[in-house]
């Protein structure tokens, strides 16, 4: 036996063991921490907490409308974006997978399109790699209207007046339109004309009128983004002015504020326009034509019994009326009162309408709800009168009379108008007829020089002389063996010998 092979064969064998065990523990190590690494990686990004992507929505607007587009983008946050591929996904279901791109843009949004969106970046190469994002809300709202009001209603002619926007839900960032609404005869609607200094929007939310004398409509809009994405129009919304205005006024026949609703009501439009159209907006605001609810004939609507409580004016293509808020009662009193406003300084009488005779003499009258000192055979004279007699008007019978009931009239608002502004309607109608005598003064005079011109012309040509000169003259031709004979006309004013 070799002791040298005996000693050393064992030696060897521990020493490869050894090794062996070393490399088989370090490659068992490595594998064991990465596979505890992609575990661990894997837990957070499936508990949501490892948002390694970042999602965004632009345009970023809270809330959106109908109708908008918007682009989602996934940014995985430091890394090159070219080597992911993007999922999009809302509530949890994804509506775009592995596209290339990381961005994604939406088709015109819809209020079904609300709700949390996300989306997923996985490595092209390592496709089990993957990095999730936020999650963001995004609400889709049907495009609003916005509500305009306008303060006060009834301004005095000359008052200031503001217009107020307002859009629901509030948002910052909105810009206000402000347009006057025309009346469109011909085509029956309405166009809208921006008002002075609004045509790239106002940021407040109100605007003033100033010196406002006559009825109008107004409507309003809002915008805001980029691009802009407007509301739509508010409801048109009417300031009134109960003031004459010459060139366009409202007639009401009978001459007063309330009426029975047995009676027949006929309004008539005067002005320099040859087209109206008499108007009406009811207590819910809507807004028709006499056409809808009695007969137009010429510039007079007879609504006959169809007459309703609401504010009636005329309008013609450029401009509208006085405006006159009628009451139409069911009772058996109904308050008389003046249609347009009075002048302050002047006197008005009052007086309470039985439905079965004229007036009814045992009457109380009211102002604001507080009694007045008692009237004179069922009639209120108000004299020298200011501002401080503007209110509501309304009279109540003391006693019954058989058959009637209900003897409390409805209330009608009087109003007084600043003598300045009366003066100025009596100037404006003083011009408008000095106009009209001296156009037509004019007209006739035109007509009488030139038929005097006419007779003068025909008066000379009557003392004309023709004389007719032979085919020997020089005014002969010959042309093609024709001959052509020219008369020579000489026309003579003769004068008038003395006798």
């Amino acid at each position: 036996m070799n002791p040298n092979r005996d000693t050393s064969s064992p030696v060897r064998l521990r020493s490869v063991s050894h090794e062996q065990s070393v490399r088989v523990d370090a490659r068992m190590g490595h594998t064991l921490f990465g596979v505890l690494g992609i575990f661990l990686l894997n837990i957070l990004l499936d508990c949501g907490d490892a948002q390694d992507a970042l999602l965004h929505i632009e345009p970023n607007w809270s809330p959106l409308f109908t109708g908008k587009k918007v682009t989602f983008i996934c940014d995985s946050r430091g890394e090159n974006n070219a080597d992911w591929n993007y999922s999009f996904s809302r509530n949890d279901r994804f509506f775009s997978t592995n596209g290339t791109s990381n961005r994604y843009k939406s088709s015109s949004l819809t209020t079904g399109d609300s709700g949390e969106y996300q989306c997923v970046a996985h490595h092209k190469i390592h496709p089990d790699v993957r990095r999730g994002s936020n999650k963001v809300s995004l609400t889709v709202s049907n495009v609003p209207r916005p509500v305009l009001t306008v303060s006060p209603s009834w301004p005095s002619p000359g008052d200031s007046v503001t217009l107020t926007c307002t859009v629901v839900p509030p948002s910052a960032g909105w810009r206000f339109f402000w347009y006057k609404a025309l009346h469109k005869l011909s085509l029956s609607y309405y166009t809208y004309d921006l008002l002075p200094g609004s045509t790239t929007g106002t940021e407040q939310d109100s605007y003033v009128l100033h010196g406002q004398t006559h009825t109008a409509g107004y409507v309003c809009r809002a915008g805001g983004g980029d691009p802009v994405i407007y509301t739509r129009y508010s409801y048109r919304t009417f300031v009134w002015s109960g003031g004459v205005n010459p060139a366009a006024s409202l007639t009401v026949s009978p001459q007063r504020l309330q009426h029975f609703r047995t009676e027949s009501l006929s309004l008539s439009c005067e002005g320099n326009s040859t087209e109206w159209r008499v108007m009406r907006a009811d207590e819910d605001g809507f807004v028709s034509s006499c056409s809808s609810w009695g007969r137009m004939n010429r510039s007079t609507c007879n609504a006959g019994d169809r007459a309703r409580s609401a504010v009636y004016w005329c309008e013609s293509a450029t401009q509208s009326s006085n405006a006159a808020n009628i009451t139409i009662h069911s009772g058996d009193v109904v308050l008389v009162s003046p249609v347009h406003p009075v002048a302050e300084g002047h006197s008005v009488t009052l007086g309470c309408k039985l439905r079965t005779e004229n007036l009814l003499y045992n009457v109380d009258f009211y102002r604001n709800d507080q009694l007045l000192p008692n009237g004179v055979r069922g009639e209120l004279l108000l004299s020298a009168v200011t501002k401080s007699h503007e209110g509501f008007y309304k009279c109540r019978g003391r006693t019954s009379p058989r058959g009637l009931d209900t003897l409390t009239s409805a209330e009608s608002w009087l109003s007084v108008k600043d003598p300045e502004e009366a003066a100025s309607s009596s100037v404006s109608l003083v011009l408008l007829v000095v106009g009209l005598v001296s156009g037509v003064l004019l007209i006739i005079l035109l007509l009488l020089f030139l038929c005097r011109y006419r007779r003068s012309k025909a008066s000379g040509l009557s003392r004309c002389q023709r004389t007719n000169q032979s085919p020997a003259t020089d005014h002969m031709i010959h042309q093609d063996q024709s001959s052509v004979t020219y008369s020579v006309v000489t026309c003579k004013h003769l004068k008038k010998k003395a006798r």
